[in-house]
């Protein structure tokens, strides 16, 4: 993570940002100390390119559906001994 100062980054900006586009992160600093930094902005229509990138990582029990056992099924109901 590289990082600038305010009048790199005035001078510079479009450049900065360019390179934050591509996933960079960049610390602005003033007078050496670290005041902004400058991340890639994430919407939620980025968030799509991540479904199913765990595909195959877990499979569902065939038992999935079936009842739940009638000890377990009496304490989620609140009807414990």
């Amino acid at each position: 993570m590289e990082t600038v100062n305010i009048h790199q980054a005035k001078t510079n900006l479009s450049r900065l940002l360019s390179r934050v586009e591509l996933g960079e992160e960049i610390v602005i600093s003033n007078r050496g100390v670290p005041v902004a930094k400058l991340v890639p902005f994430r919407t939620s229509s980025n968030r799509r390119s991540s479904l199913g990138q765990d595909q195959g990582m877990f499979t569902v029990p065939d038992d999935f559906n079936d009842p739940l056992p009638e000890d377990i099924l009496a304490t989620f109901e609140g009807k414990t001994s």
